[in-house]
């Protein structure tokens, strides 16, 4: 990125709404890793009310773009109905969403180890291949037992967050600091 691309971003964009974004991501990752029971709990109940809230404007936008109506009612409706059952069963939907979530990366793994072992079979070398039957054995681990990755999911989404958050706050500084930042 060149620096005349840096003061055009640093100039579109606050620095204070990174900062505002990194002190969130420190204060959600310190509660997922000192509470995570209670704050996956909270945090489901916003994806449901997001659920909800985006399939009425998913049908609402069909008033204001008609193009694909009927993709936007059916995913409209389905956003409302998820967003219903997620508020109507707080626990249960604590329990379902991760677990969902430790499915689709135990299989993600394994698809990306099967393309890292056929790039390394192509040419790309060994080291591409090692990591493919790493993320294979993972993905085969987490599907075997997915209960391990449902108690290991608060803890390791509170240590990126809370490592995305201080580097975010450091971001937002370097922003303030560089030519041509705004205060807006």
């Amino acid at each position: 990125m060149t620096t005349m691309n840096v003061e055009r971003e640093s100039a579109a964009f606050p620095w204070w709404i990174v900062l505002l974004e990194g002190i969130f991501a420190v204060i959600v990752g310190l509660l997922l890793l000192t509470a995570p029971g209670a704050t996956l709990l909270y945090l489901v109940q916003v994806f449901g009310f997001y659920l909800f809230i985006g399939g009425i404007l998913r049908m609402v936008s069909i008033f204001i773009d008609s193009s694909s109506w009927g993709w936007k009612l059916f995913g409209g409706i389905l956003g409302i109905l998820a967003g219903i059952v997620v508020l109507n069963h707080p626990l249960w939907s604590t329990i379902a969403i991760p677990t969902y979530l430790v499915y689709l990366i135990g299989v993600l793994a394994i698809a990306e180890g099967a393309v890292c072992l056929f790039m390394a079979f192509t040419g790309d070398g060994w080291g591409i291949g090692i990591l493919g039957i790493l993320s294979i054995l993972f993905g085969i681990i987490v599907l075997a037992n997915p209960l391990i990755g449902v108690v290991a999911l608060p803890f390791v989404l509170g240590g990126f967050m809370l490592v995305g958050g201080i580097a975010a706050v450091v971001a937002s500084f370097r922003l303030r600091s560089s030519p041509g930042a705004t205060g807006a």
